[in-house]
């Protein structure tokens, strides 16, 4: 690391950046049951135990409602195919409350499969580092003391900005994942309303807003990815331009794009939802 306090002033900031970088890409590579040791996962079982004796009782409900508002008579219950679709709807929607859970995981299991194919595909095995470049480094040490003030002065500015987003990304991500735990918890209620024709659309959509939070992971990836290759890309170093012009330049350039990267992962769950149509 350089001796110059400027330089390292953006060192730090850059790093900070990195590090959290690097960990929303091992949490999105993360299912639910082991974020943050599984003790989250643990509590989010019991209480999807629980509601699940809950959501039993609303399938009979839902279930009768149903029978109710589509069939005209009871007697045409005592017809075969009537009767067998009734039966075969209460067992789907029966299977799909007491085993829920395990279909959610795997389709959160898939959308991990696709979201490891694409690092695969852009040959990048982490977030992507922003380093600082060597031309940046080079035009801040060969400031002098007076030169180097309204320097440091620009990089503070810049640092700021940079270490908040940083905590912003990481704060979306987390977010991410207390979307995911509460849909697991609550799923046995809206899942049981498969059992009546005209409540089905309730869980169809609870379903299609679950796998658009698991697809949010694959849009953050997917953004983390472009970024890293904005950020290896050398900046334009105008020779005949001032150390400070030049600098301040960089930070500019550098903290755009960061802003479009934290703008893209806040609006991931929007970008998903548009697409599912939701």
């Amino acid at each position: 690391m350089s001796d110059n306090w400027v330089v390292q002033n953006l060192q730090n900031t850059l790093a900070t950046w990195n590090e959290k970088l690097t960990e929303i890409w091992t949490l999105l590579m993360q299912s639910p049951e082991e974020f943050k040791g599984g003790d989250i996962w643990d509590v989010i079982l019991k209480i999807h135990g629980a509601l699940q004796a809950i959501g039993i009782a609303l399938l009979v409900l839902f279930f009768l409602v149903g029978v109710v508002k589509t069939c005209g008579s009871f007697a045409e219950l005592k017809k075969p195919e009537h009767a067998l679709k009734v039966f075969v709807r209460f067992a789907i929607a029966k299977g799909v409350v007491t085993y829920g859970l395990e279909l959610m995981l795997a389709l959160c299991s898939i959308v991990q499969g696709m979201t490891s194919t694409v690092m695969r595909a852009a040959g990048i095995g982490k977030g992507g580092d922003a380093t600082l470049p060597e031309e940046i480094v080079t035009a801040i040490e060969e400031c002098g003391f007076l030169e180097s003030i309204p320097l440091w002065a620009v990089t503070l500015i810049g640092s700021l900005f940079i270490t908040v987003l940083a905590f912003i990304m990481i704060l979306t991500v987390y977010g991410r994942f207390f979307k995911l735990y509460l849909y697991a918890a609550i799923a046995p209620i809206p899942l049981a309303t498969f059992a009546g024709e005209p409540t089905q659309h309730i869980g169809i959509a609870f379903l299609k807003s679950y796998a658009a939070v698991c697809l949010e992971g694959l849009i953050i990836i997917l953004a983390c990815i472009i970024f890293s290759v904005f950020a290896s890309s050398p900046p334009v170093v105008d020779a005949d331009a001032s150390v400070v012009s030049t600098v301040w330049s960089y930070i500019a350039q550098l903290v755009f794009n960061m802003l479009v990267l934290v703008g893209t992962v806040k609006m991931a769950d929007r970008v998903v939802r548009e697409m599912m149509g939701l």
